[in-house]
């Protein structure tokens, strides 16, 4: 996958959302870009699986809650009968939030956040976000098919790791939740180390993503909290709207801070102070690794971890659904292993010299 678009004419996309003022406010941020072209509208599930079939655009922005054929189901039959990029538009509720997880289980591209009032001020929130999504969508041929979690390869990579990371830090966005669901459960109940990740998410999401990590993984999983400690066997998963960073009570009190500073960055939470903050309390025995997402946050953090000595290892390109945060790294040679998203736990495994227990 490349940042060439595939398309020399505009992208076209189908809005599909039961509300009128939605379907208006949808195409008007859309078509705000010259790259892009609203094809056709869509009122209901079964109306845009028609227009799909008459006139098939490059990409879908998917109401989560409509009636009749609901979001999940029209996904569902988009995916089995139309495959293409499809982005949820989602309330930011507890029960939107499992159901836009629950669609990128299906095979939804990504998902943006419909802000739950009228105010224009509040939908143009996520004009930008929007538009970056469904050109990166563009750019990929087919939904990405989500694949079985396997065990864990013997000996992928060759194990010349020298220091024994004490936590591993991972940073990922677009294409995130996936990639955390195919990878985490492949991670042993008694993993020597911590893991701490931050997932680009709006506020409500984080907590149903852990809670369905946890479901699905043997490794405990939970959305970090203020001053918790941190422990081998577990993953903390950074709450939307916060920062999240390490504090060293002593050599063997570790603890989690969560806050809404330091400002200037673009998210929050953000892979750059996390991991800023990993390399600067770990130092050498630190492991950063970047997942797929748009844009450069975690190169600042990643860079750091390097410099001190720590392991860097990024998802290579081909089993990215973007490769931004990985390809920022590997052009500023920051990275010391580059690796399939599937060979990931097995890198973990073998860094913290991992034995399974008898």
């Amino acid at each position: 996958m490349n940042d060439t678009p595939r398309h020399s004419s505009p992208v076209r996309v189908l809005v599909a959302d039961d509300s009128a003022f939605m379907r208006t406010a949808l195409t008007r941020m859309i078509e705000s870009d010259p790259q892009l072209r609203v094809s056709d509208t869509a009122q209901t599930g079964n109306e845009a699986l028609e227009k799909i079939r008459l006139n098939p655009p490059d990409v879908i922005t998917l109401d989560v809650e409509m009636p009749g054929l609901d979001g999940l189901e029209t996904l569902r039959r988009i995916m089995k009968d139309f495959p293409r990029p499809v982005i949820m538009v989602s309330s930011l509720t507890q029960e939107g939030a499992e159901t836009t997880l629950e669609a990128l289980d299906i095979g939804a591209f990504d998902y943006v956040p419909k802000q739950l009032s009228y105010v224009s001020l509040d939908i143009i929130k996520i004009r930008d976000d929007l538009i970056a999504k469904i050109k990166a969508a563009a750019k990929v041929e087919r939904p990405a098919v989500k694949k079985p979690a396997q065990a864990v390869p013997s000996a992928p990579v060759q194990n010349t790791i020298s220091v024994v990371p004490e936590i591993v830090a991972v940073g990922t966005s677009t294409g995130g939740p996936k990639a955390l669901q195919q990878i985490l459960p492949l991670l042993p109940a008694d993993l020597g180390v911590g893991v701490l990740v931050v997932q680009h998410m709006p506020p409500g999401f984080t907590n149903p993503f852990a809670r369905r990590l946890n479901n699905l993984c043997k490794i405990s999983v939970r959305e970090a909290t203020q001053g918790e400690p941190i422990t081998a066997g577990a993953v903390y998963i950074a709450p939307a709207g916060q920062h999240m960073t390490v504090s060293r009570g002593s050599p063997s009190k570790l603890s989690i801070r969560l806050s809404d500073l330091p400002d200037g960055f673009p998210h929050r939470p953000s892979v750059d102070v996390m991991m800023l903050s990993v390399a600067e309390v770990f130092r050498g025995l630190s492991m950063g690794v970047i997942m797929t997402g748009m844009g450069a946050d975690g190169l600042q953090g990643m860079r750091a971890i390097a410099n001190a000595g720590g392991l860097t290892v990024g998802q290579d390109e081909p089993s990215c659904v973007v490769y931004g945060m990985p390809r920022s790294c590997a052009e500023a040679n920051v990275l010391k292993r580059v690796v399939p998203l599937n060979d990931i736990p097995a890198v973990i495994l073998q860094a913290t010299r991992y034995r399974k227990r008898a």
